[in-house]
């Protein structure tokens, strides 16, 4: 495992054209009430400009809330989005990356954020029912069409992701990753080889390394940071195509995990924190 060459505090270009700081802001909690606007009106205050989101999240009030929200900041702040995953009204989910579906949810999604372009779109997730090929080329003429900007693929395999490259350019990928789960760290490695960016969601898991209170005090000390502050630094001393996006409803949070991009962790430390957590 190699460091980051970049300090973490730098920013990081999706596809080229999208240049962003490289913490961003994960909206799956996001709903349509008070605590919800003030976290995404302070992002922006404090220089979050990459905001992730998806039609499934939170039955579409995650989209609709950023769209009004972040109304008066476009071209500020680069929106992902993704599509794929259905919810029906009972709250069940079901795949549906089919190319006949995708752009209706592609339209859905550029109804509720508000805006004439998608910055960044992810496949969801592999749909069993549908080859991943032809749901990526399915996006490939929607991005042709105007409707997308950048393409992304999320929750994949390697063997998916090459497979997906076959098909369309592909900028992004979102899948789990944290200090303590890395299971994905042969698709990360691929990412950074090929300069795809790499989004991992559920980005802090800090459970582990608080079983590990002694060894880890002397660090919480050094660099005067919470757990989840050394975690998400961590993850930007993993590689320099990282972009974690920790998601909160506490602005009281949010500020902190901005902060975690100012902490540059020496080598030893970061491979103490992946021993611990690991």
């Amino acid at each position: 495992m190699e460091p980051a060459t970049e300090n973490a505090t730098q920013r990081i270009t999706i596809g080229g054209d999208l240049t962003v700081n490289r913490v961003g802001l994960g909206t799956n909690r996001i709903r349509d009430d008070a605590a919800s606007r003030a976290v995404l009106r302070r992002a922006v205050e404090l220089g979050v400009n990459f905001i992730d989101t998806a039609d499934s999240y939170t039955g579409e009030a995650s989209e609709r809330t950023i769209g009004e929200v972040l109304a008066s900041y476009r071209g500020q702040v680069v929106i992902a989005t993704k599509g794929g995953i259905v919810v029906n009204p009972s709250g069940e989910r079901s795949l549906n990356a089919s190319p006949e579906y995708l752009p209706r949810a592609v339209e859905g999604s550029l109804a509720r954020l508000q805006v004439p372009q998608i910055d960044l779109y992810f496949l969801h997730k592999v749909d069993p029912k549908v080859p991943i090929g032809e749901s990526v080329a399915a996006l490939r003429e929607l991005q042709a069409a105007g409707k997308i900007k950048q393409l992304g693929v999320s929750t994949v395999t390697l063997p998916q992701l090459e497979e997906a490259r076959k098909h369309a350019t592909i900028v992004a990928v979102e899948n789990q990753y944290n200090i303590s789960d890395r299971e994905s760290d042969d698709v990360l490695d691929y990412c950074a080889r090929e300069g795809i960016v790499f989004v991992p969601y559920y980005p802090v898991r800090t459970s582990r390394l608080a079983q590990h209170e002694r060894e880890l005090a002397p660090l919480l000390a050094k660099y005067d940071a919470t757990p989840t502050q050394l975690a998400l630094a961590w993850l930007l001393w993993r590689s320099p195509v990282m972009l974690p996006i920790p998601g909160t409803l506490s602005v009281e949070h949010l500020a902190q995990n901005v902060a975690a991009a100012n902490i540059a962790l020496a080598p030893d430390d970061a491979a103490t924190l992946a021993r611990l957590a690991g």
